[in-house]
């Protein structure tokens, strides 16, 4: 009993050094109390609290060790704040302009250096080249030729080198986007597809949390052109063993690049091999197959509490009777949306004269925005306000801005069509 004992204290002790702390300050004139933390997955925040600000100020505990990226998020006026971990306490201090993030203050080693990191790194990459054309206009001997000079120096000398041993994540960071993602990567030094795979099937647990994961598979992808997708992603997957944590959530990523680029011949392919798989799921490709189950040909579309509802006295979705609903998820700064749902709002009392209901679903964040372009539009609107972190996102697989559904008059989904044009088609009023 004492061996158990023993151990038991060691593990509470080794608990307790793993917690680390994520501490958020703001003004006090920032309104919002309630704040989300959030981990990463591949592309997929992870929820890992929520927390009620206490003097403006949030702490956060993370129960063990991590080591990735992070994010803050305010639902309540949509700001978010990105940072990293290396399993040490994390410290923020936001400036704030008219209840929106101005400015990060990263108060803590770890996020400073990564700042300071990127910053340089954004500047070598995006900003050097365009100084070294400038400097051939420019002698060396005038005030600005001498301050381009030394500049052009300066960016030079900025080096990624980090100690790996004492900033883990920035190294594996710093060292793997410079390889595969970097623009100014040496062209004598191009990866291969087999430089790909071998770093995806031999990287350690920070690749997951790195968000390099999606760009690195896209990166693949184009590296072997169009010719052989199929034959590409399968040499990849024999090798990660897709029954493996790893193998599903890179399978899940594919499936979800192939839905967002429209490659419907390769996301039915995976999307089959992932609901055909025999093993344990993990929660990362779960999520996936159930939000692909939600909009299938059939299924019954879920149904959705509305928030602010325009144009109607509907508590739901489902509330809203009609022999059929045009779905459409929309934004006020999509510019496909602008040209496409002006057609819409032509045919509009030719639809309605049909009893057929249009339900537009905005992923706006402004709601000033939101609210003046809905004004032009008498059917049905709604939003969460939240952009890209709303429900509707996992709920129904959205991928781009405008998405439409045509439902039947029990909300099963009848149709999907890419553009409004087949939505008008659907109806004969084309």
């Amino acid at each position: 009993m004492k061996k158990i004992y023993i151990l038991s204290a060691v593990l509470a002790a080794f608990s307790l050094q793993a917690q680390f702390t994520v501490t958020v300050q703001t003004p006090a004139e920032f309104k919002d109390k309630d704040a989300i933390l959030y981990t990463l997955n591949g592309s997929k925040d992870i929820i890992v609290t929520k927390e009620q600000s206490k003097n403006n100020t949030w702490n956060f505990k993370y129960p063990g060790h991590y080591m990735g990226m992070m994010k803050v998020y305010f639902p309540t006026s949509n700001n978010m704040v990105t940072f990293i971990s290396e399993n040490k306490n994390v410290d923020i201090k936001l400036d704030i302009q008219n209840n929106k993030i101005k400015e990060v203050e990263y108060l803590d080693e770890v996020n400073n250096l990564m700042n300071r990191q990127q910053d340089g790194s954004q500047k070598k990459e995006l900003i050097l080249p365009a100084l070294t054309q400038i400097k051939e206009y420019y002698k060396d001997n005038t005030e600005f030729g001498k301050a381009l000079k030394e500049e052009i120096g300066r960016l030079s000398g900025t080096s990624n080198a980090i100690d790996a041993a004492q900033h883990p994540f920035i190294s594996y960071y710093n060292t793997n986007y410079s390889k595969f993602l970097s623009n100014s990567a040496d062209p004598a030094k191009k990866v291969t597809q087999d430089d790909i795979v071998n770093f995806l099937d031999k990287s350690n647990d920070m690749l997951e949390s790195s968000s390099l994961l999606r760009p690195v598979l896209v990166a693949y992808l184009n590296s072997g052109g169009n010719t052989n997708v199929a034959g590409a992603v399968d040499t990849l997957l024999d090798r990660l063993k897709v029954e493996t944590p790893r193998g599903q959530t890179v399978l899940s990523e594919l499936i979800d690049i192939f839905d967002a680029y429209d490659m419907d011949e390769f996301k039915t392919k995976y999307l089959t091999l992932a609901k055909n798989l025999k093993c344990t799921i993990t929660d990362r490709l779960a999520t996936t197959l159930k939000s692909n189950a939600n909009v299938e040909m059939g299924a019954a579309f879920p149904n959705i509490k509305f928030q602010s509802p325009a144009n109607t006295s509907a508590k739901s979705l489902y509330d809203v009777k009609a022999d059929k609903k045009i779905i459409v998820f929309w934004s006020s700064t999509c510019s496909h949306c602008e040209s496409e749902l002006p057609q819409l709002l032509a045919k509009y009392n030719d639809l309605k004269a049909k009893n057929i209901q249009i339900i537009g679903l905005s992923l706006d964040t402004d709601k000033n925005s939101y609210t003046q372009k809905i004004a032009a539009f008498p059917w049905i609107n709604d939003s969460e306000l939240r952009g890209w972190n709303s429900s509707y996102v996992d709920t129904y697989n959205v991928h781009a801005t405008p998405t439409y559904f045509i439902l039947d008059a029990n909300n099963k989904i009848i149709n999907k069509p890419d553009h409004v044009g087949n939505v008008l088609e659907y109806f004969k009023l084309k």
